[in-house]
């Protein structure tokens, strides 16, 4: 017979204070010096809330996103800087140095979907950026901060492999090439070669489409 599966964890604690459902997580070191990390979270009302894990407390609320879902967060390495994306089709970039809580830039989606971003950054002021194109099956990939275009990577006419659904861009550490792993509506994850804009690999992984 098998085991019974082992009950879920009691939480250490519990943050309140969202206001509506929250749609996106994302941990941050803070300040240099900070023992305790921040917690962001991304809420259906649009706002993000940076919460403190030592105080458990909310210590500052960012609206961005005019009252649109916001579906995705990401730091990055080089200073306090936010990405948050939402459902008004707007990629914002926060400034958070020194308490501040304003968008310095933004980047216009082209999809509606609920695909979420992904950046390469690897701790240079050049950072990568891969998006949900305009077209339904495909990839936008861009330049920071200059918003550069660097290529759309779109299937093959037979492939079909239906709207992206996730995305992630990586660099093997024995090559400089960067890479983009993207799952798929009908279940595939294909492997790209962002430089030479062509699927190295696809795997058909599931029935169902890869969140």
């Amino acid at each position: 017979m098998a085991a019974s599966p082992l009950p879920p964890p009691d939480p250490c604690f519990v943050l309140r204070g969202a206001q509506s459902a929250v749609h996106a997580l994302h941990f941050f070191g803070g300040a240099q010096g900070q023992v305790h990390p921040l917690l962001l979270s991304g809420s259906l009302s649009g706002l993000v809330h940076i919460w403190s894990l030592q105080t458990r407390r909310a210590v500052a609320t960012l609206d961005g996103h005019g009252g649109q879902c916001v579906t995705w967060l990401q730091t990055l390495p080089q200073g306090r800087q936010l990405l948050s994306q939402g459902r008004d089709l707007k990629l914002c970039l926060w400034d958070l140095a020194e308490g501040r809580n304003t968008v310095v830039d933004s980047v216009p989606l082209e999809s509606m979907g609920f695909c979420r971003s992904s950046i390469l950054a690897g701790g240079q002021e050049r950072w990568m950026l891969a998006m949900p194109g305009r077209g339904n099956d495909e990839v936008q990939i861009l330049e920071m901060p200059s918003k550069t275009s660097v290529c759309t990577l779109k299937p093959e006419a037979d492939a079909k492999p239906g709207m992206p659904m996730c995305l992630e861009l990586w660099q093997a550490d024995s090559s400089p090439r960067p890479l983009l792993l993207a799952g798929y509506e009908d279940g595939s994850v294909a492997l790209w070669d962002v430089s030479e804009r062509k699927v190295c690999s696809r795997v058909a992984c599931h029935t169902e489409p890869d969140p």
